[in-house]
């Protein structure tokens, strides 16, 4: 996307929920919808190895904050309260922006409290991790995400979220992205009205700029859930693709009316401004 893009990255820095739409928006996918070819891979890179990644930035950090992680790794290990230990360290590792180490400790806590939650919540960081990490760690970090969700199904297969996430971690980093794709048609029988599922759809049919799906999609969204009010920028990013600025306007309009912060209701009507001249 090349457009609507700064209007939403201003718009993300204010919320966690946009930070966390922004991770799949900016996703890199080469997949059609409704026709997917095999996704291509350099497989070469899958044997990164998650424990060697840690050692190395582990060893690569600086002597003050190494002094700390050991701190931090003697209490898990003595901790009665293994939660609040575990939380420690992967607040160390958030605020160090190492998100790998943070998802990474994060599993550790899913193995010391194996409750669906905390693999759900652990494979969310993996996948999330990709975002912020090197193109040869995108294999390991899939990986690992895709073993957490399924950890998740294994203890609770009526867990729909995680079935989701799955599912977009075999469409964006597997060989085979149909499996994923055939797995949300699977739940869109039962479940259609699945905000997370209908994402889902909408970015894969975006990145893949089949944008009359993506549109058709992110409305679907807004008649489920009416105050997601960033799909009007995705609707409207999708419009100025098409080539109709008219359209785009109309849902910048939408926006601009729904939000209340000043600032972004002059960012958007400044592109408005540039689109109508």
């Amino acid at each position: 996307m090349k457009s609507v893009t700064k209007i939403q990255i201003a718009v993300i820095a204010g919320s966690i929920l946009l930070v966390v739409l922004l991770l799949f928006a900016n996703t890199k996918l080469p997949l059609k919808e409704e026709a997917a070819t095999t996704d291509q891979h350099d497989h070469a890179n899958e044997g990164v190895n998650i424990l060697d990644f840690v050692g190395t930035v582990k060893a690569n950090l600086p002597e003050g904050e190494k002094q700390e992680v050991k701190k931090l790794e003697a209490a898990i290990s003595v901790a009665t309260d293994k939660k609040s230990a575990y939380e420690a360290i992967i607040n160390f590792y958030d605020n160090a922006r190492q998100p790998i180490l943070a998802a990474y400790y994060m599993e550790q806590a899913a193995i010391a409290s194996p409750i669906d939650s905390n693999w759900t919540y652990a494979g969310a960081r993996y996948y999330s991790a990709i975002q912020f990490s090197k193109a040869t760690e995108h294999p390991m970090l899939y990986k690992k995400a895709i073993e957490c969700f399924e950890k998740t199904l294994s203890i609770n297969p009526k867990n729909i979220d995680a079935r989701i996430s799955l599912a977009a971690c075999y469409v964006e980093g597997s060989a085979d992205p149909m499996k994923g794709i055939g797995m949300l048609r699977e739940i869109e029988k039962t479940d259609s009205n699945n905000v997370n599922l209908q994402l889902n759809f909408a970015f894969f049919s975006e990145r893949s700029g089949q944008w009359d799906k993506a549109i058709a999609r992110f409305e679907k969204v807004l008649k489920i859930k009416p105050d997601f009010i960033e799909a009007f920028l995705h609707i409207a990013d999708a419009y100025e693709q098409k080539g109709d600025k008219q359209k785009a306007i109309e849902y910048l309009e939408k926006y601009k009316a729904a939000v209340d912060d000043v600032t972004i209701k002059t960012e958007v009507q400044n592109y408005i401004n540039k689109l109508a001249q």
